[in-house]
């Protein structure tokens, strides 16, 4: 594999997950959808520079380059920057402006680059400084348990503060995860038509289509590269 990179689970309400890694070789790979933005501190060449990744509707190629140290910060869903709405950074890269070689601006102050150990930190001090911020309605809607609490909530202010904080629809966030559980159920050696069955599709081609779209995959190309199937061939586009 060209990326090598662990990740570890964050002490933080506001994040679901925080990775480190570094590029070992240039190489290319097919970067599925994802309805979570980052952070990500990129290292490159003595150039040290910060990136806010919105959400990806479909899936994409990535091409990256050897010798880049990466630190991943995914935010959970419900989280966003309130001067800069979820939606206006979908399928975006956008690089914070530098302040000094170890520091950024972001929403009018600069801030210390953060490292794998203390990310939980800087990502507390951003809330409290009232830089980020989290709706609790956006799991309210999408957990079937958490319905309680928005069920008095407006369907008009429900959507307004769901695209605010996500970028996206409830319903297009569930046809993504659709989309990753039947990926999940392909590589675990579930057969195509039981994945139809199972994730709920209505024929195979229902499951191409949302697979190419938000996988990047085939059902037949992700079979092939399941741990189970005798076909298995991985490579660093994979």
């Amino acid at each position: 594999m060209s990326i090598l990179a662990e990740e570890r689970l964050s002490d933080s309400p506001y994040v679901a997950s925080i990775s480190f890694g570094h590029t070992v070789r240039d190489g290319s790979t097919i970067r599925p959808s994802i309805s979570h933005w980052h952070m990500v501190l990129r290292k490159l060449h003595g150039k040290v520079d910060l990136l806010v990744v919105g959400p990806l509707t479909s899936a994409s190629p990535l091409s990256y380059t050897e010798g880049a140290e990466l630190l991943w910060i995914k935010f959970k869903l419900g989280t966003f920057l309130p001067h800069l709405p979820t939606k206006l950074i979908l399928d975006k890269e956008t690089e914070l402006p530098g302040a000094t070689r170890q520091s950024f601006w972001l929403s009018g102050s600069a801030w210390q680059f953060p490292d794998y150990e203390n990310a939980d930190t800087f990502v507390n001090r951003l809330a409290r400084a009232g830089v980020l911020a989290y709706d609790p309605l956006v799991n309210a809607v999408l957990e079937e348990e958490q319905k309680e609490r928005a069920k008095d909530v407006p369907e008009r202010t429900l959507r307004y503060r769901f695209a605010r904080s996500t970028g996206l629809s409830a319903s297009y966030i569930r046809q993504m995860r659709r989309a990753q559980h039947a990926s999940t159920l392909l590589k675990n050696g579930v057969s195509i038509l039981d994945t139809v069955d199972e994730a709920g599709y209505f024929d195979q081609a229902h499951l191409t289509k949302s697979l190419k779209q938000f996988i990047g995959y085939t059902p037949a190309q992700i079979s092939r590269l399941s741990p189970h199937s005798s076909h298995k061939k991985w490579s660093d586009e994979c």
